[in-house]
């Protein structure tokens, strides 16, 4: 496969931008990731902004009216979130509605889903956050549920914690088998298990190169003991680069972001591309470059011609 760049959308907070055109600011995000050639553009599953992007009090759009309206200004780029928490949604309406943006995106969806953990929100909100080992069973159970509604007619499933009988997912997925499931984390007793078992798609935080490949020895274990082939699973990663016009604009970028989210800084196209050469030998393919480190259509333009020359290479 490959590679390819995906845009996420964790910050809506745009100080220039009024309320009534906020929508239309991430909508201008999205199509210059489309122009481009970005293959994947995401959104958080959060009510509240979180730590190491701005305040909770920072304005945060719902995941699926915001992926729903995206459909509709866009045209190429899959779209889905990076990722759902098991805990907010029921997982049989959570696949009926990533069904229905796989139906209005034409075939577009993906289904990102992980264990939950910001408490915060879950208090604020009402929702029951229970103990990790109980959201990790929740997560398997739910990615089970998931598949079934993506795959067959009328599926039902009892586990511990969620059950369908005879469930409906009408009208059905558009693409083959539905949306690619991604699996966000890097767990490696339970969600690494896990992705080896339900994932189309990891995803992993830059961690620095012999921590990931490690994390990738343990998928493939896992794998082996269910007797799947592990390059079946995409691997893919928050950027470990960022990229700048030239060394006064990378030290801009460097102090707005908080020191754990701080990586390398490129500033030309070819210096972003020989960066990222030992992930892509590591065999990652998908790079996520969230919006407070690709701020502005410029800066967006300046992934493409990265993009374009590890396509080429």
């Amino acid at each position: 496969m490959k590679p390819w760049f995906g845009l996420h959308l964790p910050n809506y907070t745009f100080p220039d931008t009024p309320l009534e055109r906020l929508f239309d600011r991430v909508v201008e995000l999205a199509t210059a990731a489309e122009e481009a050639g970005f293959e994947l553009v995401t959104v958080m599953d959060h009510f509240y902004q979180i730590r190491g992007i701005g305040p909770e009090t920072d304005p945060m759009l719902e995941t699926s009216s915001t992926l729903a309206a995206l459909s509709q200004r866009t045209s190429r780029v899959r779209l889905g979130t990076l990722v759902t928490g098991v805990t907010y949604r029921n997982p049989a309406i959570l696949a009926k509605t990533v069904t229905t943006l796989d139906v209005l995106s034409r075939g577009r969806a993906i289904l990102g889903l992980g264990a939950a953990w910001n408490d915060e929100e879950h208090a604020g909100y009402g929702v029951e956050f229970p103990p990790i080992g109980e959201r990790m069973d929740r997560l398997d159970e739910a990615l089970t549920i998931c598949r079934l509604m993506f795959t067959e007619e009328r599926p039902s499933f009892e586990g511990r914690y969620y059950r369908i009988d005879r469930a409906l997912n009408v009208p059905r997925p558009i693409q083959p088998g539905g949306p690619k499931v991604l699996v966000g984390g890097g767990g490696e007793q339970r969600t690494l298990k896990i992705a080896a078992k339900h994932a189309d798609m990891t995803h992993w935080f830059p961690l620095g190169l012999p921590t990931l490949l490690h994390k990738k020895e343990v998928l493939e274990q896992h794998c082996a003991a269910i007797g799947r082939d592990p390059t079946t699973i995409e691997l893919t990663m928050a950027t470990p680069v960022l990229l700048a016009r030239n060394e006064a604009d990378g030290a801009t970028l460097l102090a707005r972001l908080p020191p754990e989210r701080r990586a390398a800084v490129a500033t030309t196209p070819e210096q972003g591309a020989e960066a990222l050469r030992p992930y892509l030998d590591a065999g990652f393919t998908g790079f996520t470059f969230n919006n407070p480190v690709l701020p502005t259509v410029d800066a967006i333009g300046l992934a493409g011609e990265v993009l374009r020359i590890i396509q080429s290479g």
